[in-house]
């Protein structure tokens, strides 16, 4: 245990160090900010107002930038080792793959989940200073639909990083994979398909096993549970889930499918790099 702390707290060092780390966290503070600027909390929109309203506003726009943001930085963190020749000092050392490979994911997560979630807190805070009325339920809602996101895309960047014997080939691949997944939403890839001929559930079927777009529904159904926005798919969705089976689904799936492929990618990272 001392030694998976050590080796997280290294790499948390190390990133706290690197320009992306700065880039991230200015990022999403700037997202804050100009949402204060742009006096979205003071607009009403079909009765939804105040802090609510910018919140899920924020949780939109971090859908877009968390998930590439957390690929590209992740998967050169074993490829680039792996470049560097870091793996032979690594062995050198009373330090196992195991511990290596898992503090390192803790350290990252701890990176890439903070600067999200202290964003949101500044919105809080300033919500309360001003004496608007915080959400509090909607507020733990989304932290842990931002925790289980986040664990997601790191777990699949970690997979995507013991796979690939490159860098450049990492990144290439992480790009390609978030792209994918932001074409199998609602408007592009779903829509071909329902050309051909799929049945309707099945197409909900597949965007339901995309993280981003279970993300993006379970946010939008704290403040529409009906699922107005979503049209007759939201019967499907409604009749086979409900509105609490489905926001505990957005909790949990993502969060696992990252888990899952943590675990794959040690898998093959242990059976590789073993002599």
């Amino acid at each position: 245990m001392r030694h998976l702390l050590l080796t997280a707290s290294a790499d948390i060092s190390e990133s706290l160090r690197s320009r992306w780390f700065l880039v991230y966290t200015l990022v999403f503070g700037g997202v804050v900010v100009a949402l204060f600027m742009s006096g979205l909390t003071e607009s009403r929109v079909m009765g939804f107002s105040g802090l609510s309203r910018m919140l899920v506003t924020y949780l939109q726009i971090t859908m877009a930038i968390l998930p590439v943001f957390v690929l590209i930085t992740t998967v050169r963190s074993v490829a680039g080792d792996r470049e560097a020749g870091i793996f032979e000092y690594m062995l050198s050392l009373p330090v196992s793959l195991s511990v290596w490979y898992w503090g390192k994911l803790i350290g990252r997560f701890i990176i890439v989940f903070m600067p999200v979630f202290l964003a949101m807190l500044v919105a809080v805070a300033w919500g309360a200073g001003k004496g608007v009325e915080i959400p509090w339920l909607m507020v733990l809602y989304y932290t842990g639909f931002l925790l289980s996101l986040a664990l997601c895309f790191l777990g699949i960047g970690m997979l995507i990083s013991t796979l690939a014997r490159s860098s450049d080939v990492a990144t290439g691949t992480a790009f390609i994979i978030w792209l994918a997944l932001l074409l199998f939403m609602d408007l592009i890839l779903l829509g071909v398909l329902i050309k051909g001929g799929m049945p309707s559930e099945g197409v909900i079927a597949i965007a339901l096993a995309n993280p981003l777009q279970v993300f993006r529904t379970a946010s939008m159904m704290l403040f529409d549970p009906q699922l107005v926005l979503l049209g007759p798919s939201a019967y499907v969705i409604l009749d086979n889930f409900g509105r609490g089976g489905y926001i505990a689904w957005a909790l949990v799936y993502p969060g696992l499918l990252g888990l899952l492929s943590a675990w794959l990618g040690y898998s093959i990272f242990r059976r590789g790099d073993l002599p």
